[in-house]
């Protein structure tokens, strides 16, 4: 059986448990009302629409 040479330091354990690199960056898209970046599947915060429905009146 195979067994380590040396003892693995906490930081160097921590480091390969952490998922923190393992994250995708949030995906964006463009509102089809205003064109401001939000994200897909949710209404606009800018705007307040969602595919081109007005779902929360925004004050301009």
């Amino acid at each position: 059986m195979a067994v380590p040479k040396r003892k693995v330091s906490k930081a160097r354990r921590d480091k390969r448990r952490s998922a923190v690199w393992k994250l995708d960056t949030p995906a964006f898209s463009r509102c089809s009302h205003c064109g401001e970046l939000c994200a897909p599947h949710k209404v606009c915060k800018n705007c307040g629409y969602y595919k081109g429905v007005e779902v929360i009146k925004k004050e301009a």
